[in-house]
């Protein structure tokens, strides 16, 4: 009876096993709760799969979880005028017209947002603090807010993710993911990455915060390369890329499309040093490397050849900590803003900033 009861509980544990590695796993990553801000899961159907094919693999795996309702409601017909819903603000405060499509992850159940999550992570970057790192700061600070004044407003929630277009290998699509203080657009075409803009990205608090553990400082990395490309410059080159008006916002932010000025201003990347030139790549980078890495070293590259007709202008101190501090970078294609605005929820003042390309924003649609 013994060796029986012994055999059966082996038995029973390496079924066990066996239903655990069927299964798709969570990640390890740091989060702000187990509900509506969920780790990523790991798709084990899609493990296998690289690029694109893994990308519309991991669309089919997160649509498959849904009922037929949300996927109707996720999945629409593309379109620029959806492309163009987007918004720095909570959905709750953007006005009826420009309110985002698609299923919010407050409708969603924890499973699905592991689902969706997994998703957003593969077409974004893997380095510290960028890519999809940055993103589930962000997730972490407006849960933050919520936590400490913001109420429902605020919160993980009422995050938005669309897909408009069929993810495929022929055609067009954009996988879309947004809400407060975030935006993301990746559009393809015949399976290839045509744009990854407009890119939103600004965080209440800005000073670095605890979530369950976990220390949280989304865009300090940003801030500091700009920064320190602005104190890099010669006391004559600051005085070229100052700026006579003061800016309160961003130029090109939401509902600003192609407001561009006719005019560039500021220092020109032709005048600078080497030194001085390799600030300027390095600020671009902690944007571009906001997507999957394989598509932003070409874009990269891209924007280096364009450097000598790039400029670079800023307004208020270089510190960027105050309010109305300002930096812009603006090349033939490149265009990056970061402005520093009051508080909302907090007190400190918090950064709005957005990664625009000239010609290939919304996929150059």
């Amino acid at each position: 009876m013994h060796q029986r009861l012994k055999l059966l509980v082996a038995v029973l544990t390496a079924l066990v096993s066996f239903t655990a590695c069927k299964k798709d796993d969570t990640t390890t990553t740091t989060t702000g709760s187990t509900t509506l801000n969920p780790d990523p899961i790991a798709v084990s159907a899609c493990t296998s799969a690289t690029g694109i094919a893994k990308v519309i693999c991991l669309a089919d795996a997160f649509k498959s979880q849904l009922d037929g309702t949300q996927v109707s409601t996720l999945q629409r017909t593309y379109s620029v005028a959806d492309a163009k819903k987007w918004s720095n603000l909570p959905q709750g405060l953007v006005q009826s017209a420009n309110k985002r499509v698609g299923l919010s992850f407050g409708s969603l159940t924890t499973t699905q947002v592991q689902y969706a999550k997994a998703l957003i992570k593969e077409i974004s970057g893997t380095t510290t603090n960028e890519g999809w790192d940055e993103i589930q700061q962000l997730l972490n600070a407006d849960e933050y807010l919520a936590a400490n004044g913001g109420g429902s407003t605020y919160g993980a929630a009422n995050y938005y993710i669309a897909f408009l277009g069929t993810p495929a290998t022929t055609g067009t699509f954009e996988i879309q993911f947004g809400g407060h203080h975030l935006a993301c657009a990746s559009t393809y075409k015949d399976g290839v990455l045509t744009g990854a803009t407009p890119a939103f990205r600004g965080v209440e608090p800005f000073a670095s915060f605890t979530l369950n553990g976990t220390t949280n400082q989304p865009l300090v990395q940003e801030k500091d390369a700009l920064s320190a490309l602005l104190t890099g410059l010669s006391t004559t080159e600051q005085a070229t890329a100052k700026l006579s008006s003061t800016f309160s916002d961003l130029v090109v932010g939401p509902q600003q499309d192609g407001n561009f000025p006719t005019t560039a201003v500021g220092i020109k990347g032709s005048a600078l040093s080497a030194t001085e030139r390799t600030l300027v790549l390095a600020a671009i980078k902690t944007y571009v490397y906001d997507i999957d890495d394989a598509d932003a070293a070409t874009i990269m590259a891209k924007y280096t050849t364009e450097l000598d007709n790039t400029y670079v202008s800023f307004s208020g101190n270089t510190s960027l900590i105050n309010r109305n501090d300002y930096v812009r970078i603006d090349g033939p294609s490149v265009w990056i803003e970061y402005s520093c605005q009051n508080g909302i929820v907090l007190s400190p003042t918090h950064p709005h900033s957005v990664w625009r390309d000239k010609t290939k924003d919304y996929g150059g649609n």
